[in-house]
């Protein structure tokens, strides 16, 4: 039996190295203008918790005449936070101040987004807009 020689075509490992380092430059500069992207979707998910608590809250004042201080009155469960098990959520949301006229709650951001040290914050009242105290 003679064995055939078959040469495959294909890239040698010099050509596939240099790909991967182009691909890696090309991923460095597009970094920067990604970033900014990320930091808006978790500001979403901030802004989105604070506003469902804020419709909780309209409910809660509706039927008591007045603004609670406690997630179980009004309804409200946290999300699990990604320093726990399985968790998801970025963003500890508080209850800061309850009376007869108003209510304001926080979400505070428990990572660094962009690594300077500075955590994001959203807080919110009975007019139901979130507004940003920090940014990260």
């Amino acid at each position: 039996m003679k064995l055939s020689t078959y040469k495959l075509k294909g890239m040698t490992l010099t050509e596939l190295l240099i790909v991967m380092a182009i691909l890696g430059i090309l991923l460095l500069l597009a970094f920067p203008v990604i970033q900014p992207i990320f930091s808006k979707t978790h500001a979403l998910e901030a802004k989105t918790n604070l506003k469902h608590l804020a419709e909780l809250q309209k409910v809660y004042y509706l039927e008591y005449t007045k603004y609670s201080d406690q997630f179980q009155e009004v309804g409200f469960e946290q999300a699990q936070l990604v320093s726990e098990e399985s968790g998801t959520a970025h963003y500890q949301i508080e209850i800061v101040q309850a009376s007869r006229e108003n209510f304001i709650a926080r979400a505070t951001s428990i990572t660094d987004f962009d690594g300077d040290g500075t955590f994001n914050i959203w807080e919110i009242d009975k007019s139901g807009i979130p507004k940003e105290v920090e940014q990260d």
